[in-house]
């Protein structure tokens, strides 16, 4: 199917998928596939077969199963084999399939998280590498892609290889527990949407004036703490609602986080019920203006998001050592 084709049909399909994010996502990971698919086709054309088991695996939103109705690209490629010819081969395919995303909706990540990028597109045994580089180096980039790549959900492929991959992480923070403390001066710095007279904190200038960051103030103290919690505790699941519920399996967790799922689903919400255009852009999608709530829907707001300052310093305890689980 070309890309103009699967452009149309996400097009003509968007409204049919935005009752629920569930819903939405699952029409995403559809979306994806079939602009993979289309790629693929077109390189095998061009370059010949597949050389060897690859897994093509999608982070950020997309990776933790958390769309909106706009959304750019993070994604990465891991391979079996390596060498020259195999690395050139995937690193061509990426580079067409970070295109076709584009052309049907799909922007091109600013910050280059994508299949196109040789940090992003590697053999097995080069991603082993690269980890424990980002392990042990500790610097505030190495920290940020390792965050990035705990995301990864594989879409297409064997899923064995970022499960490996996963474990080596797992396996690093095991033996060495105070790494989360450094993972976690990475993910503290939050721009706070409600005041200290618990009023809200809205942009003062610009296009967004009158609105609050929902992805700043709003996902990223649950997303980040949740992603924080299930490093700590070994997890394989990449959404923050499946995290939380590997989370709840463990008693203390479940006693002291037994709000936040509800938290984070009322936010999913929100942002799908005031973000039903395909027509918004990226920066647009991220901000909601306060004037459009109602009375209680401004008071739900306002608990939501000061949960989310409560969840992390529950996280900072937890991984401070101040709080047993």
């Amino acid at each position: 199917m070309p890309y103009s084709q699967i452009k149309k049909w996400r097009e003509d399909k968007w409204e049919e998928h935005q009752y629920s994010s569930h819903a939405l996502n699952d029409f995403h990971d559809e979306l994806m596939k079939n602009v993979f698919d289309a790629a693929l086709q077109k390189h095998v054309a061009e370059c010949g077969p597949v050389p060897c088991r690859y897994a093509w695996f999608v982070m950020g939103s997309a990776g933790r199963f958390e769309q909106a109705i706009i959304s750019d690209q993070d994604h990465g490629l891991v391979y079996e084999e390596e060498n020259n010819e195999t690395n050139q081969y995937f690193i061509t395919f990426g580079k067409e399939l970070a295109k076709g995303l584009n052309e049907v909706g799909y922007p091109y990540c600013d910050g280059n998280v994508m299949s196109s990028n040789p940090i992003w597109s590697k053999s097995l045994k080069e991603w082993e590498v690269q980890l424990k580089k980002w392990l042990t180096e500790e610097s505030f980039e190495s920290i940020r892609f390792l965050l990035i790549f705990y995301d990864a959900r594989v879409l297409i492929g064997d899923d064995v290889f970022c499960k490996k991959l996963k474990h080596l992480i797992h396996d690093y923070i095991k033996k060495n527990p105070r790494f989360l403390e450094r993972l976690l001066e990475n993910t503290q710095h939050v721009k706070k949407a409600v005041g200290i007279f618990h009023q809200f904190l809205t942009e003062s200038h610009g296009s967004h004036a009158g609105s609050i960051d929902l992805k700043q103030s709003g996902f990223f103290p649950y997303v980040n703490n949740v992603r924080l919690l299930a490093m700590k505790e070994n997890l394989e699941s990449t959404s923050t609602l499946s995290r939380l519920k590997d989370l709840y399996s463990m008693s203390n967790y479940k006693e002291d986080l037994c709000w936040c799922s509800g938290e984070f689903e009322k936010l999913l919400q929100y942002r799908l019920q005031f973000h039903r255009k395909t027509t918004e852009n990226y920066d647009d999608i991220h901000y909601l203006n306060i004037k459009e709530l109602n009375k209680d829907e401004r008071k739900d707001m306002k608990h939501i998001l000061l949960n989310g300052q409560k969840l992390q310093n529950y996280t900072q305890s937890v991984i401070k050592g101040t709080i047993e689980t």
